[in-house]
């Protein structure tokens, strides 16, 4: 167990504290698109990379947000529960919160698929077929604007971003569970 919350967990840094920089690529892409606007010659790519980038932001970021027990949290009672109290009570919220990760992967591979032309109902038999050389892709889903990128790249980056947070949830579910054993963390 202390090797898998170990190996997420550096995972997950490294991946994290990279991420922290894509803000600058999007306030850079963002300053483009001022300038650019500014000239009377707007840039039509630069809404969607804007959004691309903050898409891959918060998806790549929100495992080390995790790890870092950044997100939003009621202190008023927190604060003064016991550990033990503390870790059955993030126990259950990690718990509920891997219920919805696991729900929203399962979406998101069925979006991917669906952006690379599958249709069907069985998005993980697709992507087997794929692997093993046996499937085929269809017409690929574009964006609907004028410049119409392929959405298939930012969405599997997104079930990525989704599958390194359920790790992440899998590895503080742990670190809860070595807490009520007692155990250092």
């Amino acid at each position: 167990m202390r090797g898998f919350i170990a190996a997420v967990d550096a995972v997950n840094r490294r991946l994290g504290r990279a991420a922290m920089y894509i803000i600058f690529v999007m306030m850079a892409v963002l300053l483009w698109s001022t300038i650019s606007k500014a000239s009377s010659q707007p840039s039509l790519w630069t809404l969607e990379v804007a959004q691309f980038c903050m898409i891959a932001y918060f998806f790549i970021g929100g495992p080390y947000a995790i790890q870092m027990g950044s997100h939003v949290r009621m202190d008023l009672f927190y604060d003064n529960w016991s550990v033990r109290r503390k870790a059955i009570t993030d126990a259950l919220t990690v718990f509920c919160l891997m219920v919805y990760l696991v729900v929203l992967l399962w979406g998101g591979i069925s979006s991917t698929a669906y952006s690379l032309g599958y249709f069907g109902s069985e998005p993980l038999g697709f992507f087997a077929d794929l692997m093993f050389g046996d499937g085929q892709v269809g017409t690929m889903e574009r964006s609907r604007t004028i410049w119409r990128p392929y959405l298939w790249p930012i969405k599997t980056l997104m079930c990525l971003g989704i599958l390194l947070m359920l790790l992440q949830a899998m590895s503080e579910l742990c670190k809860d569970i070595l807490r009520l054993r007692g155990e250092e963390v």
